[in-house]
């Protein structure tokens, strides 16, 4: 064996099993993801003010008018609808994964990703775990603001803390879809559209902001079994935000909301993120 082939040899990296190399590939994505994240401010200033003015919005031009649980106390609709501002956020984040991976593809940067000696759902799975740190930071801002304009919780730090990884666990299933759409569209422009354009009506035919017992019958039964509800319905629970004289309808979701929310979430995740893969793989940028 030649001198230059030993060296060669001995820089080499040594194989890593499939599922390592697949997590260690994934962590390097979403660092670099973050390192751009860190240059681009706006990103997650922007990111911050829709939340924020809709929790303004709804607690000082709605609140003493909505109805929940038979009241139209202002307090009551404050907390009521704090759980819906989260998981609308959370939610909302799938634009900005599809627009990023967009304007990956747009830029040829997918194309050198896949030439490299990395695993397939790496690139995708970086971006997504980079969009989690982001939406995790944006959660604290918004329940800070939250505590500023009244909203508190009433259970202890357990149930309270298990109500956000609910929030992220929904966060990270629904940025898989972004991702599919982020890989089907040719623009970023088109990508955030696209994240958008679906998310309104679910987050609106839901129990997000109004009692969804008030609604007419079929989109009351929508709204019931929407993953989207499943998941505010537990935060309510979880932080104690049910107000005083509120009735679950008997849907199973709602009367089980915190294993309905895991389970949706856990299937529309495992579902989208083969998708996305399957896409990724099949991409000619």
């Amino acid at each position: 064996m030649t001198a230059p082939a030993e060296l060669f040899k001995a820089a080499a990296p040594r194989p890593r099993g499939g599922i390592v190399q697949s997590v260690a590939d994934s962590l390097v994505m979403a660092r670099r993801n973050l390192i751009r994240m860190t240059r681009i401010p706006e990103m997650i200033i922007f990111g911050l003010i829709q939340p924020i003015m809709f929790v303004v919005l709804f607690t000082y031009v709605f609140g003493g008018s909505i109805q929940v649980g038979g009241s139209t106390s202002a307090q009551a609709y404050r907390e009521f609808l704090m759980a819906g501002i989260f998981a609308q956020t959370v939610t909302f984040a799938t634009a900005g994964a599809g627009a990023g991976i967009a304007d990956d593809m747009h830029r040829g940067l997918i194309d050198r990703f896949r030439s490299l000696p990395m695993s397939r759902g790496a690139v995708l799975t970086g971006r997504t775990l980079a969009d989690l740190v982001q939406t995790a930071l944006t959660l604290v801002v918004l329940a800070a603001v939250a505590l500023l304009v009244g909203w508190r919780t009433h259970e202890h730090l357990g149930k309270v803390l298990l109500g956000f990884v609910l929030l992220l666990l929904l966060g990270y299933a629904f940025s898989w879809i972004g991702a599919l759409i982020g890989l089907s569209v040719r623009t970023p422009e088109a990508a955030t559209s696209g994240g958008l354009i679906w998310l309104f009506p679910l987050t609106f035919i839901s129990n997000a902001f109004v009692d969804a017992n008030q609604m007419p019958t079929v989109l009351r039964h929508i709204a019931e079994w929407n993953p989207f509800s499943a998941t505010v319905q537990a935060c309510r629970e979880l932080f104690g935000n049910l107000p005083p004289g509120f009735q679950a309808s008997d849907a199973w979701p709602m009367q089980n909301p915190v294993l309905a929310s895991v389970l949706w979430s856990v299937l529309i995740l495992v579902i989208f993120r083969t998708l996305a893969v399957r896409k990724y793989r099949s991409a000619s940028g």
